[in-house]
């Protein structure tokens, strides 16, 4: 790989912005939306671009051939569980927190790499990455202005969605001789079945009279937090690497707090900012020890 440009950094940064812009929006999308139709919404939406770029290239979509399961699993992982959960929890705690607590996933990726593959085990830098950066996630539960007995299962739900985002990533790692493209295309895809007949089930999306402010957001999630960003990202992935895409990690959680406080005025305190050093700090250790 090349040594990155300026634009290559710009358009990093870019992504962490569309990425940890998503938060907010799933705040406002929550006033009108229920997690469901929420999630569903996303990944429905996602497909579009995502068809097309595979149209344009002339990429195979294999939803349906022989590896369907495989498809549908990851799918159900890596995005239905995500979706859904981080939908739900981000309605009772504050957009900048889920921001922080997603930024986790680098450190999960770093313990369930260590029993899942053989190129990733941990060594003493590692470790202590790990344990730095829960550190961070752990002092934010401490808050008890901001994460409390009543939304705490809120919080514990959006750390389960980052582990769904890990563990489909590893599940990812069954069909790695395939296209970034056509994967990501066909697990929105079985997304999107998935979560229909769930949508209609429990929601009855029909009934409801969203405003236009949840509208807008719940279309941005879809097409840019979701479908333009996997895009970015598969671009970047192409051309400078996955070490210099996973550099995204850090900014995420910066500009999750920056854009709730900007458009939700949501609280920022010292524990935030405590815990957000301590989450990137950990995450610089635990890459760190691989370079």
């Amino acid at each position: 790989m090349k040594k990155p440009t300026l634009i290559d950094y710009l358009l990093l940064a870019f992504l962490a912005l569309i990425w940890a812009s998503a938060f907010f929006n799933i705040k406002i999308a929550t006033n009108s939306f229920g997690p469901i139709t929420i999630a569903f919404l996303r990944v429905f939406l996602a497909s579009i671009p995502l068809l097309c770029l595979c149209y344009y290239k002339k990429i195979k979509i294999e939803a349906f051939t022989k590896d369907w399961h495989w498809f549908a699993l990851i799918g159900f992982v890596n995005l239905v569980i995500p979706f859904f959960l981080i939908s739900y929890g981000v309605k009772s705690v504050q957009s900048n927190l889920a921001a922080i607590l997603m930024s986790s996933t680098p450190l999960t990726s770093t313990i369930l790499g260590h029993f899942f593959t053989k190129y990733e085990k941990f060594n003493l830098i590692k470790t202590i990455g790990v344990l730095v950066g829960f550190s961070g996630i752990v002092y934010l539960f401490s808050d008890n202005i901001l994460i409390n007995e009543n939304n705490f299962l809120s919080a514990i739900l959006i750390l389960l969605g980052a582990t769904g985002y890990v563990v489909g990533g590893v599940l990812t790692l069954k069909i790695s001789n395939k296209k970034n493209e056509n994967v990501t295309t066909s697990i929105c895809i079985w997304a999107s079945i998935i979560l229909l007949p769930l949508t209609i089930i429990f929601e009855k999306p029909w009934n409801l009279d969203p405003n236009k402010y949840s509208l807008i957001s719940v279309i941005y999630l879809g097409l840019v937090s979701t479908g333009l960003a996997w895009l970015l990202r598969f671009s970047i992935l192409k051309k400078n690497g996955l070490i210099f895409q996973s550099q995204v990690s850090f900014l995420i959680p910066i500009f999750g707090i920056i854009l709730g406080y900007v458009f939700l005025n949501e609280l920022i305190t010292p524990k935030i900012i405590v815990s957000v050093i301590l989450v990137i700090a950990g995450i610089y250790l635990a890459k760190k020890s691989t370079d």
